[in-house]
């Protein structure tokens, strides 16, 4: 006997489901199941993973079955691990047939159904029926009633769940099954309490009443009955209660798991015709994902067909770009391209992106094409790029191929405070029911997973923020057990055992569906007859169900329209220098190769640089010392994982510093790496030299690129390693040199990196260094209004600007606007005025009513608050930020007057002269703050200070700490250091090595911290505000850094600038710093421990 599994819920019912699709369909494979249907409530989002999985075990490959939800990014690296895979099964009998569905959950029906497509037509109507109610419920519910069902239910087999009595199910499957005669199903589900057969028998009753043939169904939640503590889990986490709450709403035993043939079988023995009747129902549905024919819009315009458009805006770019005309090159290039888009039949795909930076530039809106669409001659002609030929070697191979049988993906980035212009104009112009932003899943990662699993299993905030507060990063690695005996913890203790191992299985599975960053699927038809479509929680978004991994398993295109906050900078920044009468800018105008821009970036002086920001960028620059254009395309390639674990930096540094001799074997070989120096830093260059010096053909070398590429997993390296080196053999090439060659390519297996993306890149890097050079006080002020983005907060970016010699003025009522400003000092240059936008919860609205009332001044707080019309609040936070000092007012005093601060009618009792009681206030002498206490105060409000570094008033009580800037000049040996933490990072490619970014007031220092000596002063790496850090010095020119041997935590000292704070103060961007820190809880006092103070006093930007 041959069974079917037609009711299986994944994770992807949040909270509910208890495994992953990939395990549902794996195991289905090793039980021998005939077919399985992966069904979630009122969702489609997890059957794709479901299908990708059942494809990978059709492929001869011997490697496991990866689990996507598993991997992630690396914040510091741009790493993404490959995750957790599943091993093979072995293959006894046919696979399983996947079949698609869903489980309907009606608000008005005690009936669940069970939904599967038969054709292409039922999934359509099913597609709709969950954008129906996806469309009118907030993000991530679907509210269906049984009307709905009634009216869109054609092309579907169903087969009804009763979750109550018999009774209340008997009427809406009878109506149903009226309506939809011949596919309506009665599904028996076990219950596994002792009364199935009573149970069985009650439900065949049923069927005979409802004209509903009885079918067997498992009711699946986990593939394995080992997940039943973990479904457990889930529910407690679903209903928000603990483990000892949960009552009868555990599961009694774990046997609603995936079960074969003969267990089904055993249990429904009495209802033989229950078990077949799956096959006829299995039979019944004969749709495939395979066959969503996916059809792009047609872009066609006043008759003129895609194609002949595209053709005839290539020559009007190429005429642009090339007004001397174009060289053979070029021509030939275009030619290829054209032909080739032609024949895959995407010319209205280049149209789409066209026409939206088309939009974007008429409404001011930087933009600009970066990845692969480099590589493109057409995406540089119809201006979607600004990288031509002449700046890189053009592979289009790697950006499209006749033989990769998936669609070119064109990135463009725009201004992120404007890119919403742009995404609403893709809704008016194709509608909603045609676009939609792709779906990103969230996941639980370890810090989450500890929290979450923690509280459910009893565990104390104590012990979940000492645990949660030694997790780096978004780690998905589980509780270490040292890390559980350092807070006094018994791993060895049943329950806390149990709850690290629960903690490790929730680790991966989906939490909900979010948004993509900027991932839009356009169709010609209907978008909802292909992915149900749901409400984003921003306004006026929405988004499929599936993300991009998804949508690439099916061959979707998307167009990825992303933000860039150095656009917004950089636009910013043409705005301020063009209103101060200098030139009008764009990011072709810039001058080129500029010999005071490279020489600012050869001293690493490049805070706020896009790119090269970073604390292994900035002392790369020293080594590197750029002097054209291509220099800063390797230098934003070089530091990343692929060069650096492919042993590729050491050598091209030293062929670029002629410490080491330049030979290349061929000619070929030459010509590919000779920009190099003979050492393969790039994607295109691997594909090359397959190419040029292996025999490979332009397609093999881009499979050979994919299988290096980490964001897809389609084979391993090791298949090419034979080819490439039998190929190089045969045109006389060395063996040991083929063997280097293919091991220097290798290292591309954990993140290789375009050349085309790189120079993109590059391109912003050099416009923001050259606007940094010569018009520092415009840029630095663009910076600051660009904000949140980049590396450094704020105050480290007005330390660098101050560090320029660039005068930066508090915040002001009476000069200060929303933004930040430059204003004339009277010896000509420019002074940046801070903005209120720096000021902690300050509302633009209340801003803009200060500037409008403002007129000639405000000389008192009374006439701000008679004239702007803000509330108290405002007045508050202003006072707070000393912003009245141009009225006369310190803070202190400021913060009385704006509390005596009444409503506008008196009361008769205490108003009237003669009869009223009259109390005249006297004149207050408030106490003046000491300096520490203003700096402190300033943190509080602003998260900067213009008037002291904290480290500089403490010194006097950190005897033999050597200042920053003292470094460069102090004697080989042993030396101390001590300062606030700005940056933290641990980069995967580092083996555990941490890197310190500390700021006194005389600079910065850079720490290395060995594995080893982390290990022993975890606490203090991980959690201080201020550091003190003895170990010795190692140079290399201008660049420094101190290797750690002793680090203290003195975040203790910073309570000695002023009074306690209380748990808001210091608060991080969470875009900015990842350091695990636990919610302090709201107190109605003011005061705690000085070392909590100092805690959250001085945040850093902690990148792991």
């Amino acid at each position: 006997m041959t069974y079917g599994e037609l009711c299986a819920t994944s994770n992807f019912t949040f909270l509910r489901g208890a495994s992953h699709p990939e395990e549902l369909v794996t195991r289905a494979v090793e039980l021998g199941l005939s077919a399985i249907a992966i069904t979630d409530h009122n969702s489609l989002a997890g059957v794709v993973r479901a299908y990708a999985a059942l494809q990978e075990i059709k492929r001869t490959a011997s490697s496991g079955i990866l689990i996507k939800s598993t991997r992630q990014g690396d914040h510091s690296s741009r790493q993404v691990t490959q995750g957790v895979s599943i091993p093979r099964p072995e293959l006894n009998s046919l696979l399983p047939k996947l079949i698609v569905g869903t489980r309907l959950v009606l608000q008005d029906s005690a009936v669940h159904w069970v939904a599967l497509p038969k054709d292409r037509k039922g999934y359509e109507a099913l597609s709709r029926l969950l954008t129906l109610g996806k469309r009118r419920a907030p993000k991530g519910q679907c509210h269906l009633a049984h009307r709905d069902l009634l009216e869109g239910g054609a092309g579907l087999t169903l087969i009804a769940v009763p979750q109550g009595s018999y009774r209340d199910a008997a009427n809406p499957i009878a109506e149903i099954a009226r309506v939809f005669p011949s596919n309506v199903y009665l599904g028996c589900a076990p219950r596994y309490d002792g009364s199935d057969q009573a149970h069985f028998n009650g439900c065949l009753s049923l069927s005979h009443t409802t004209s509903a043939p009885m079918v067997a169904i498992g009711d699946v939640l986990m593939h394995h009955g080992s997940r039943r503590q973990l479904a457990d889990v889930l529910t407690c986490l679903r209903e928000g209660c603990i483990i000892d709450d949960i009552g009868k709403r555990a599961l009694p035993n774990g046997e609603r798991r995936l079960k074969g043939a003969p267990d089904m079988a055993r249990l429904f023995r009495n209802h033989p015709a229950a078990i077949r009747r799956t096959q006829e129902i299995i039979a019944k549905c004969g749709f495939c994902l395979s066959e969503l024919s996916y059809e792009y819009p047609t872009e066609v315009s006043d008759g003129e067909s895609a194609q002949d458009r595209l053709v005839r805006l290539t020559q009007v770019g190429l005429k642009r770009r090339y007004p001397d005309g174009v060289s053979g090159r070029v021509r030939g290039l275009v030619h290829k391209e054209l032909k080739l888009i032609k024949t895959l039949g995407f010319a209205a795909y280049f149209l789409t992106v066209h026409d939206i930076v088309v939009f974007a530039r008429s409404r001011g809106i930087l933009c600009q094409g970066r990845g692969s669409a480099a590589n493109s001659i057409i995406c540089y002609a119809l201006g979607i790029t600004d990288v031509g030929p002449e700046t890189i070697t053009m592979v289009f191979e790697r950006f499209m191929s006749e033989h990769r049988g998936e669609p070119p993906d064109i990135d463009i980035d725009f201004e992120h405070e404007r890119r919403e212009e742009v995404i609403q104009h893709i809704y008016e112009k194709y509608g909603r029911h045609r676009a939609g932003l792709c779906a990103t899943v969230i996941h639980f990662r370890t810090r989450a997973a500890i929290r979450e699993v923690g509280k459910v299993m009893g565990l104390s905030q104590d012990v979940l923020a000492g645990l949660t507060g030694q997790i780096w990063g978004m780690s998905a690695n589980g509780v270490d057990e040292d890390r559980v005996r350092e807070l006094g913890l018994d791993p060895g203790d049943r329950r806390l055992a149990q709850t690290l191992r629960l903690i490790g299985e929730i680790i991966g599975f989906p939490r909900h569906l979010s948004q993509h960053v900027g991932g839009f699927v356009i169709t010609q038809g209907r978008l909802d007859e292909l992915c149900p479509i749901e409400n984003a929680a921003m306004e006026d978004r929405t988004v499929i169900e599936w993300n991009k991994d998804d949508i690439d398993t099916l061959g979707i295109l998307k167009v990825d329209i992303l933000s860039l906050g150095m656009l917004t900078c950089i636009r910013k920044c043409f705005d301020l220098i063009a209103s101060h009468g200098g030139p009008e800018l764009g990011i072709a105008s810039v001058p080129q190769e500029d010999k005071d821009t490279y020489d600012m970036l050869c001293v690493a002086d490049a805070v706020g640089v896009f790119q090269v920001e970073s604390r292994a960028q900035m002392n790369f620059l020293p080594r590197m010392r750029p002097r054209t254009f291509y220099d800063l395309v390797i230098e934003v390639a070089i530091v990343r994982p692929g060069p650096i674990q492919g042993g590729m930096v050491h050598p091209y540094i030293s062929r670029r510093q002629g410490k080491e001799a330049i030979n290349f074997p061929s000619s070929e070989l030459e010509a590919v790496l000779g920009k190099t120096y003979g050492v393969p830093l790039f994607q295109e260059q691997a594909m090359q030299i397959a190419v040029v010096a292996a025999g490979f053909s332009p397609e093999e070398a881009d499979h050979l690129r994919r299988s290096l590429a980490t964001f897809r997993k389609m084979g391993t390296i090791g298949t090419f390693r034979d080819r490439f080196t039998r190929g190089m053999l045969e045109r006389g090439y060395d063996a040991g040199f083929a063997d280097r060659c293919f091991s220097q390519i290798e290292g591309f297996g954990e993140y290789g990196f375009p050349e085309s993306h790189a120079a993109a890149f590059a391109m912003l890097a050099y416009v923001s260094a050259w606007l940094k050079c010569h018009h520092p006080a415009a840029f630095a002020c663009a910076l600051l209004n660009a904000q949140p983005m980049g590396f450094y907060a704020p105050a480290q970016i007005i330390r660098d600007a101050r560090e320029h010699s660039i005068e930066v003025r508090p915040v002001c009522v009476n000069n200060s606007g929303w933004d930040n400003h430059l204003e004339k000092r009277t010896d000509g240059s420019l002074a940046l005025r801070l903005g209120f936008r720096q000021i902690k919860g300050m509302k633009q609205d209340d801003a803009e009513w200060i500037v409008g009332a403002r007129g000639n001044g405000y000389h008192d707080i009374p006439g701000l608050w008679h004239r702007a019309g803000v509330s108290s609040g405002a007045l508050v936070r202003l006072a707070e930020a000393d912003a009245f000092t141009g009225v006369g007012l310190a803070r202190r005093d400021a913060l009385w007057q704006v509390r005596a601060i009444r409503a506008d009618t008196p009361l008769p009792l205490f108003n009237d002269p003669i009869d009223g009681e009259v109390i005249a206030e006297p004149t207050v002498t408030l106490p003046v703050m000491n300096l520490g206490e203003a700096v402190v105060e300033d943190y509080v409000a602003m998260r900067l200070s213009l008037r002291a570094h904290p480290v500089e008033l403490i010194r006097p009580k950190l005897p033999g700490i050597t200042p920053h800037a003292d470094l460069l000049h102090v004697p080989s040996g042993r030396v101390t250091v001590c300062g606030l933490v700005i940056t933290r990072q641990r980069p995967g490619t580092a083996s555990g090595v941490v890197f310190l970014t500390l700021e006194d007031e005389t600079g910065v220092s850079n720490i290395v911290v060995w594995p080893r000596v982390y290990e022993q002063f975890r606490a203090a790496v991980m959690g201080a505000r201020l550091l003190q850090v003895s170990g010795y010095l190692q140079r290399e020119g201008i660049v420094i850094h101190l290797i750690a041997q002793h680090i203290q935590d003195m975040s203790c000292k910073l309570s000695e600038l002023g009074h306690p704070m209380d748990h808001a103060i210091g608060e991080t961007l969470p875009q900015a710093d990842d350091t695990p820190r636990p919610k302090q809880p709201a107190s109605t006092g003011r005061a705690f421990h000085p070392r909590d103070q100092a805690k959250k006093l001085f945040p850093s930007r902690d990148f792991h």
